[in-house]
């Protein structure tokens, strides 16, 4: 493949423009607003030049950044081996412009990087759906490993087999999945949020004690919260209501209510200045009180538990296989190991009985432990 277009100029469309430019591909970079393109040139100029002071590129930046034509004329992706929509999570949007693209293209791959939208609803409405997949990237698109790949129904094996070696031969970790509500990531990574804000709904912890255990004890970067905060909570909270919702209200994806009032209040995390944490002062947060060591692994083992729960129940479902659920959250989410794998080391039987045990203790069906856990040894060798 040599010539990449991508419609949208925001921050995930301009990062993959900049990566694609840097793997050596003339790429368009198409936006309707003019203003959204300057913005994104000047954004991955200023990029190239920063890599290029710190020795991360060889290559010239105005070289690189040459081989990005912004445009806001849709007719210039004509030609395209490859194109990837990164316009806003809306249907109606997305069907509109495929459509046009089509009509501009004839051998073009079609890709989507929706990160919630059916890949099969959004190729039905096409002329030529065994062109199309989804290609989900994750922010920041120049940074982050993890490209989720997920053909539909009608997509040919060969576009998917392309789109695998494309993102091997840009350094990305490609991780095939099956076109459910969050794919592998926002999918399996549910729990992280859902369970922590369970926990602090309980008063068993307060939001900084809890990122404290996960940071602390399970070596991740970021606590739940503070990444909740990161992330936006209103954007946080519209995922886990779609997968919840996608999910026909499966329980174990119910939404919390007290992130509903958080972002119902206008505290959304860093963008606003206040959520979980409060990022308006200068002054250094007040200490946290630790936990006794027996409530913070009660804590630990309960989120992670929930967690591998996932990742077993989506190699069941055959949502993806062994590693590429590992990988996807580790490069996708930058979780210190796989998910399967810290069930392989704590033993998948332990993390059953726990979650049994919640179960038993809570008489909540969120608690339902993973047909997979009956079949984990042909599951997971």
């Amino acid at each position: 493949m040599k010539k990449i277009s991508i419609a949208g100029a925001g921050t995930m469309g301009m990062g993959i423009a900049q990566w694609a430019a840097q793997m050596g591909h003339p790429v368009i970079l198409f936006d309707t607003s003019d203003s959204a393109l300057q913005r994104a040139e000047n954004t991955i100029q200023n990029n190239l030049k920063k890599l290029a002071e710190k020795g991360k590129i060889s290559e010239n930046p105005s070289e690189i950044s040459n081989r990005i034509f912004y445009s806001n004329d849709l007719t210039h992706i004509a030609g395209s081996d490859l194109f990837i929509e990164a316009i806003a999570e809306n249907f109606d949007a997305k069907k509109q412009l495929f459509q046009q693209v089509e009509q501009l293209t004839q051998d073009t791959i079609l890709c989507t990087n929706t990160s919630s939208l059916s890949i099969n609803k959004l190729s039905s409405t096409l002329k030529r759906p065994e062109k199309f997949a989804g290609l989900h990237f994750f922010n920041p698109a120049t940074l982050m490993k993890l490209v989720e790949i997920i053909p539909g129904f009608n997509t040919h094996p060969t576009i998917t087999e392309k789109l695998i070696s494309l993102m091997k031969s840009w350094d990305k970790v490609p991780a095939l999945a099956k076109d459910t509500p969050g794919f592998i990531v926002n999918r399996v990574a549910r729990p992280y949020y859902g369970e922590a804000l369970k926990i602090a709904e309980e008063q068993l912890a307060t939001p900084q004690q809890i990122d404290q255990v996960m940071k602390q004890l399970g070596g991740f970067r970021m606590g739940p919260f503070e990444l909740m905060d990161f992330i936006g909570l209103d954007v946080n909270f519209t995922v886990s209501y779609s997968v919840f919702e996608q999910m026909y209200f499966d329980p174990r994806y119910r939404p919390s209510i007290l992130q509903q009032r958080m972002m119902e209040s206008g505290r959304l995390g860093r963008k606003t200045g206040i959520g979980f944490y409060d990022y308006r002062s200068q002054n250094p947060p007040t200490e946290i009180h630790p936990l006794t060591e027996k409530t913070a692994n009660t804590i630990f083992q309960r989120i992670l538990s929930m967690l591998i729960n996932e990742a077993v129940d989506a190699v069941y479902l055959g949502i993806a296989n062994p590693q590429a659920v590992d990988n996807a959250m580790m490069y996708g989410a930058n979780y210190p190991k796989g998910l399967l794998q810290w069930g392989k080391e704590i033993g998948f039987d332990k993390v059953k009985a726990l979650i049994d045990e919640l179960f038993d203790h809570y008489k909540d069906p969120r608690y339902r432990a993973s047909a997979g856990f009956y079949h984990i040894h042909t599951l997971i060798p």
